[in-house]
């Protein structure tokens, strides 16, 4: 864990650091930041500290950064502080998560008052998931990573043995399957927690710039440097820097970045110094990277020194069978995003939802659970990418829906089977033979012998 402190971000310097005085003399840490982007490198589930914020600010608004920071971890405590006419949008923001508001001017013992409380709101969330799990309860990776398929079960595993130590890692998954959400788990699990969580999408650098977005240069090192600036590997050192999408990285760049993954250093456009780097890299692909290779549009040697700590994320179409455990998951989490109350979703809209293809995996799953939350219209029965399928015959819908009630009921009661054949008006054997027929298996349902399962693996 982290020591805790405060992360206060205001654009104004002489505000900034006249509150960071009075922060420091009622004895807290604190960082100072005149952006919200560097801030959002901080924050993570081990983060143990508070977000103070100005509302106002340019670019990056404090509402802005309170979504995003809410986006990584929705308990950490953000405090914004707003001039008289911005009220409105404080009491907004209240509603959306933020921790409380303050309004300009404040006294320095206001101010204190409410990081205090706040700080302690945040260590008592922080020592609640660490008893869950060593109570060998739900813990954070799996609220990340929900599912009971072994498939998930594995990538957990894996996920906490490779996040434990320095290797860097490829992370391999279609899109929207959660690479990222897996190299913020990674990250956040780490020794590196505390440190930059930097992530740069490799097909998004401009082309003419990217060697200075990643290395830095110096001034004059081209036209249009007026001053020198740290790139985003010097910029992240001591903490993690994640390559999206590494497969489209420019060849000729491939060599130079491979020179930094063997020798730990850089050198500045513009410059002869090499500067060390203490980072860790985490890479991802939505594409085969040995297939690339073979194309000869990836190095072998990059993609070898890549490949020795791997996690593969699975689709949705690998783990079917967690899509109405998870879509219900992802309609709480709506529900508390918009301020809606708790809906409930009918089984047979679950059915549906499981029998759908979900080509966008849980990005996809997520916007149709955020449609039902704002009560709009599903298409349950629409291919997401606008091919015309075959309507099911009846007797296949009816299976599907007797599937998923045994499905939710086990799941409801922790893979005990009296409870569910007796609600259900079946013998116990009639639900075996229901159980066995659908594929369906106790342990996976029971949350209680899912803990069994990764305990046994991890011992």
């Amino acid at each position: 864990m982290s020591e805790p402190r405060i992360l206060l971000v205001d654009d104004e310097e002489e505000l900034r650091r006249s509150t960071a005085q009075a922060l420091e003399l009622s004895g807290f840490e604190v960082d100072t930041f005149a952006s919200g982007d560097q801030v959002l490198e901080l924050i993570g589930y081990s983060f143990s500290g508070v977000v103070v914020s100005d509302i106002r600010m340019p670019g990056m608004d404090g509402m802005t950064l309170l979504e995003k920071i809410r986006e990584i971890d929705a308990e950490v405590p953000v405090i914004l502080v707003t001039g008289h006419g911005d009220v409105q949008l404080a009491v907004k923001a209240m509603r959306e998560g933020a921790y409380d508001f303050l309004e300009k001017p404040f006294t320095a013992q206001h101010l204190a008052g409410i990081v205090r409380r706040a700080m302690d709101r945040r260590n008592l969330v922080l020592e609640n998931r660490r008893l869950r799990a060593v109570a060998g309860k739900r813990d954070d990776i799996e609220a990340r990573l929900p599912g009971r398929t072994q498939i998930m079960v594995d990538l957990r595993y894996r996920l906490r043995a490779i996040g434990a130590t320095d290797a860097d890692t490829l992370i391999i998954g279609e899109t929207g399957a959660g690479k990222e959400v897996v190299a913020r788990a990674v990250h956040d699990i780490s020794a590196r927690a505390n440190r930059p969580f930097i992530a740069i999408n490799c097909a998004a650098l401009p082309e003419t710039l990217i060697e200075s977005e990643l290395f830095g240069h110096e001034a004059g090192a081209f036209p249009g440097a007026i001053r020198s600036r740290y790139g985003k590997f010097e910029h992240g050192r001591g903490g993690t820097i994640l390559l999206d999408e590494i497969g489209s990285m420019p060849v000729d760049l491939q060599a130079k970045f491979l020179r930094v993954l063997q020798e730990r250093v850089i050198t500045r456009l513009g410059s002869n110094e090499t500067v060390e780097l203490d980072v860790r890299f985490l890479a991802t692909s939505k594409v085969d990277l040995g297939a690339e290779v073979a194309a000869g549009r990836f190095r072998a040697d990059l993609f070898y020194r890549l490949n020795v700590a791997t996690l593969h994320v699975p689709s949705l179409a690998q783990r079917r069978a967690d899509i109405p455990l998870l879509f219900l998951q992802l309609v709480r989490e709506a529900s508390a995003r918009y301020g809606r109350d708790d809906i409930v979703v009918p089984p047979g809209l679950t059915s549906q939802i499981a029998q759908r293809d979900w080509p966008g995996n849980v990005r996809e799953l997520r916007n149709a659970a955020d449609r039902l939350v704002l009560g709009l219209d599903l298409r349950p029965g629409d291919g997401a990418d606008g091919v015309e399928r075959e309507t099911p015959r009846l007797a296949d819908k009816v299976a599907a829906f007797e599937k998923s009630v045994i499905e939710s009921m086990l799941n409801a009661h922790g893979g005990s089977l009296r409870p569910v054949y007796e609600s259900l008006s079946i013998s116990r054997k009639t639900l075996y033979e229901k159980m066995q027929k659908y594929g369906l298996d106790r342990k996976i349902a029971s949350g209680e012998a899912l803990d069994d399962i990764e305990d046994s693996r991890r011992g």
